[in-house]
């Protein structure tokens, strides 16, 4: 498994950002490792998750949800667009 850091400390940003147009770009994720960042799904799910790892076909980190942090992983391919912080 890959080196987990610590989730945040505190949760997210309280708002929900504007969704971008661009394609999913896993080079473009690389910008958002250990940055909280903003998730939109194909099966139209959305959130916000503290990205910690890129792996081949998934992103590993946190998503805030039950009022805390809790690991977290998403398929590359379920990603429509995502933006970070």
């Amino acid at each position: 498994m890959a080196y987990m850091p610590s989730p945040p400390s505190s949760p997210p940003p309280n708002y929900v950002p504007q969704q971008s147009t661009y394609a999913v770009d896993p080079r473009g994720l690389c910008n958002c490792v250990e940055h909280y960042t903003y998730l939109w799904l194909r099966n139209g799910d959305n959130f916000w998750f503290y990205l910690s790892y890129i792996g081949g076909s998934n992103v590993l980190g946190y998503r805030f949800f039950g009022g805390r942090w809790n690991v977290y992983s998403v398929d590359l391919r379920d990603i429509t667009s995502f933006t970070c912080q």
